[in-house]
């Protein structure tokens, strides 16, 4: 290969990937490149490490033969394993400046007897890694191999080594920008998220919007962690909120925040079947608290106790707090009715109510709710009517409605012919 063809495609890492957004995508196409240079690449990888609460990282792979790029992620559990430990990703970690190995000849660093079987499935023979240097030390991983008869030529591994610098330049850029996207949907939800890329991050920042408000709250939480050890009460909260969660993004809500063991979310009412999401949202809810109570009783445990309050009103979307600290949050009267709803559960013995409001603006819906009677709100002049599902419920907050015919109908009320969607 030309040593001009390599200036090349270093040229164009560090000029002409502008466009391109995603890191891999900017590595398939380098990979593209060096094949037509001559480089008789058959398979390349990129590997990135990344702060996502999920994945330790993500492996690309880019194949001559595929029309596109493969995405695996990796847990952090591979950590611990020596399919890890043993890897070329795990001696480049530990400080190596380069893996090579001739898979046809057993020659050079050893690679995992599985990583050695899937290379020779694929008629590999020659195979290189190198680490890709992000800023302060972090160490990601490029490799490729080649299945021509001599594997790579000396010049040809020159030049992949050349263009590692650009590489590690422009993925890094990639990487950040993916990295905060994923931590702020994850500490503030996608759509808050993208407001605050898009520039809404100065105090007082936000929109009037009407939307169905959410608020959770579990019961007897200090006696819970006043009596059991810590790692205990952080697997119940999770165990708690993932009941509360799934449902909620399942069905198009966004959660903005947890207040201890509370939570807050919104479904914005520019849908026009938000009201039947909601109630949907709350059916599997009760199911989902359902199943871990009998997990909880089956292990002689005391089953989680719960309250939903659910509104519906106009609310400030935006950034509120000191001028160096912010939340991207809702606030207002409808926001205070939920929680006051939500509190209510606990002398009514119901685990969800709901709101007149949102009981007239689910309209055909509300078929499915049962009015309880008007009760007055601290903070409020005048009784609101409170509304909670149809038979659904019991002095147990979180008892499934499959166990009851209110459950079924409500059931059928939100899916097509009862089936569940």
């Amino acid at each position: 290969m030309a040593s001009g063809c390599a200036a090349e495609i270093q040229h164009w890492l560090m000029t002409g990937t502008g466009d391109i957004r995603f890191a891999e995508d900017v590595f398939a196409e380098m990979c593209n490149r060096f094949l037509a240079a001559g480089v008789p690449i058959a398979r390349a990888s990129l590997h990135l490490l990344a702060n996502n609460p999920q994945w330790m990282g993500a492996r690309f792979i880019w194949r001559r033969t595929a029309g596109s790029i493969e995405t695996h992620p990796v847990g952090y559990e591979v950590k611990q394993s020596d399919a890890y430990i043993k890897s070329p990703f795990g001696a480049i970690r530990t400080g190596a400046e380069m893996v090579r190995h001739r898979v046809d000849r057993g020659a050079g660093a050893d690679l995992t007897p599985a990583l050695l079987a899937e290379f020779r499935a694929e008629g590999l023979v020659d195979y290189v890694a190198w680490p890709l240097k992000h800023m302060l030390g972090k160490r990601h991983m490029v490799t490729f191999a080649s299945d021509a008869p001599d594997g790579f030529t000396d010049a040809q591994v020159a030049a992949l080594a050349a263009a590692l610098p650009a590489l590690a330049l422009v993925t890094e850029v990639r990487l950040k920008t993916r990295l905060a996207r994923t931590l702020l949907e994850t500490y503030v939800g996608p759509h808050a998220g993208q407001k605050i890329l898009d520039g809404a991050i100065r105090r007082g920042d936000g929109e009037t919007i009407r939307a169905a408000i959410i608020v959770g709250d579990l019961r007897n939480f200090t006696t819970l962690s006043s009596t059991r050890e810590r790692d205990h009460v952080i697997a119940v909260l999770n165990e708690y909120f993932d009941a509360l969660c799934q449902p909620i993004e399942r069905n198009g809500g966004e959660i903005l925040k947890f207040m201890g063991d509370g939570l807050l979310a919104i479904f914005p009412l520019d849908e026009p079947d938000a009201c039947r999401r909601v109630l949907r949202t709350i059916v599997e809810i009760l199911h989902a608290v359902a199943e871990v109570n009998a997990r909880h009783r089956a292990a002689g445990q005391q089953p989680l106790g719960y309250g939903i309050g659910v509104h519906l009103g106009d609310v400030m979307y935006g950034n509120i707090g000191s001028r160096n600290r912010l939340d991207f949050t809702v606030i207002g009267p409808a926001v205070n009715i939920a929680s006051r709803l939500e509190s209510l559960t606990k002398e009514v013995g119901r685990p969800v109510l709901l709101s007149q409001a949102f009981a007239e603006m689910a309209g055909d819906e509300a078929a499915s709710l049962e009015r309880l009677g008007d009760y007055a709100l601290k903070g409020l002049a005048a009784p609101v009517t409170v509304f909670a599902l149809a038979e659904a419920g019991g002095s147990e907050a979180g008892a499934t409605p499959d166990s009851r015919d209110g459950g079924h109908r409500i059931w059928e009320l939100l899916t097509n012919g009862g089936t569940r969607m």
